[in-house]
Parts: C-alpha cells; structure tokens; sequence
C-alpha cells in the first residue's frame, strides 16, 4: 500500500509540473526533453510476436528475454500489449510482467485487459509503472478518469489504433484492429486527453510492420494539436524513419518491434545516428 501511495503521490507531482514521468531521466544538460525510443513486446500465448497491417503474426523471441536486453542497450521505456486479452475477455498476464519487471530498469508501460482501476493496481503492484489503455477506455471513457484520479494522468497511456479509409479520414479501430468504429482518431484523441489521459500510444494500422515509415501526416496532427506526448508506432524501418518522425512529425517518441527483435536495427546505433542528425536522444 506505501508503495501505491509514493508512487501516486510521485505522479501527481509531474502532472502538476506538466512533466511526464521519468522524462527527468531522459534529460541531457543542456536542458529540454530527449526524444524516446521505445521497443515494444506484444505478447500472444506468453511469446513475443510481430505481424504486418495486425494479422501474419510470427514469433519473435521470448519477452523476458528481450526486455532484459531492451534495457542493457540503451532503450528509454519499455511497452508490452497483450494483444489477445480484449478479445479472449481475460485479464493481463500479470505474473509475465512481473517477471519482465524484474529484469529491467528503465519505465515500464503495460496493456491489454486493463478495464478497471483494480486491473491497473494488479500491474502496478506488479511491476508496471504506466498503463496503457485502448477498447475498454474507448466503450467506457470514464474509465481514464477514474485511473487518472486515483493514479495521475502521467500514468494514463491511451492507446490508439487508427486506419486511414478511402475517404481520408483516420478511424479508430478496437479489439487488435478487428472492430472498426465511425469514430476519428483526432476526436477521440482531443476527448481523451480532456478525460486526463497523459500520453497517447498512436498506431497506424496502415503502416504497421510494413518498414516503409510512420505515419507523418495523422502524427503530426496530434503532437501539433494535444498538449501531452504522443509515441508514434507503425512502420519503423529504417534510422530514417525515425529521424522523419521526430523532425516532421514533432513525435516525442518513437515506437518499434520488429527492427529490434530481429536485430535490424540496434538501439544504440539509432540513438547515435539521430543525435549526429541533431535529434536530442539520451545517449
């Protein structure tokens, strides 16, 4: 219980300051926030795995694993999504992230499941340190109000999964990208955060796994028009790619799987190219 109330308090206090939790560690001397990199694990039947555009899924390595060596080379934070358990209507493989917790020393963000303030308490008490929410927040919206009153809103990730249609528009999907919703993803986004959501997790189906960059235009938008920070995800290929996000997409941080659970791309090498491009990176 002293360890939930230190870490509310802890997090109440950024919120205050409009500082996103452990962003004081990602700090370089000369003052303003790092751009961040972040690998993510999803997780289906306990092993990491990656698909392309949501579906193919292949294995990609045990998370614990990779979570432990995430950490030792250099990665700002951690995701893990259990993308299965919304659609199974389980709860998150808690004694998973304990386990992955264990191992690591850098921020934590876990998902899947969480439809609940005692869901999110679950992980916390296991090892989490923010928790990201996607279906459940969306068909309850009260739902990130109530995590950001008991919680803060730094420990609020709001999850996004959108695709851009034939008509333009990016819309919101729930369930892993099975459900699609008439709802657009800026509009969804904007009542979120007014809801007390912290951060926002955007995923562009569109480019998910194909490596051919991340979605400039619809990131954009949302780090030009939200006042928290927004890990743009999907299509991460190259060092470019993110450079890209970072400069024209004005993207605090960056979201990855597959370049680095194959060893395409390593996190040390990427944080040196950005910052010898002028990207400010926590080397």
């Amino acid at each position: 219980m002293l360890f939930l109330i230190l870490k509310k308090y802890n997090t109440m206090f950024n919120t205050l300051f409009s500082i996103p939790v452990f962003q004081f560690a990602a700090m370089e001397p000369r003052g303003g926030l790092a751009k961040r990199i972040i690998p993510c694990l999803d997780i289906k039947d306990g092993r990491t795995v990656k698909g392309t555009n949501f579906v193919d899924l292949r294995d990609a390595g045990d998370p614990v694993e990779l979570g432990a060596l995430y950490a030792q080379q250099g990665a700002d934070e951690l995701v893990f999504l259990d993308i299965t358990a919304t659609v199974e209507k389980r709860k998150t493989l808690s004694e998973l992230v304990k386990r992955i917790a264990r191992h690591i020393n850098i921020p934590f963000t876990v998902g899947g499941g969480v439809s609940s303030v005692e869901d999110a308490s679950v992980l916390l008490k296991s090892g989490a340190d923010k928790v990201s929410i996607n279906t459940a927040a969306f068909k309850n919206p009260q739902l990130i109000a109530d995590l950001a009153k008991e919680f803060g809103s730094q420990f609020v990730v709001l999850a996004i999964d959108t695709r851009k249609e034939e008509d333009g528009e990016w819309y919101v999907y729930l369930n892993g990208g099975r459900t699609k919703t008439e709802a657009k993803c800026m509009d969804w986004a904007r009542q979120a955060v007014g809801l007390g959501a912290g951060e926002i997790l955007l995923t562009s189906m569109n480019h998910d796994g194909t490596k051919q960059g991340f979605a400039l235009d619809i990131t954009r938008k949302l780090s030009v028009e939200l006042a928290v920070p927004v890990i743009a995800s999907g299509g991460g290929g190259s060092m470019q790619h993110f450079k890209d996000v970072f400069e024209q997409a004005n993207a605090d941080a960056a979201l990855a799987a597959s370049i680095f659970h194959f060893k395409e791309i390593e996190i040390q090498d990427l944080k040196e190219y950005l910052y010898s491009h002028n990207i400010h990176v926590r080397i």
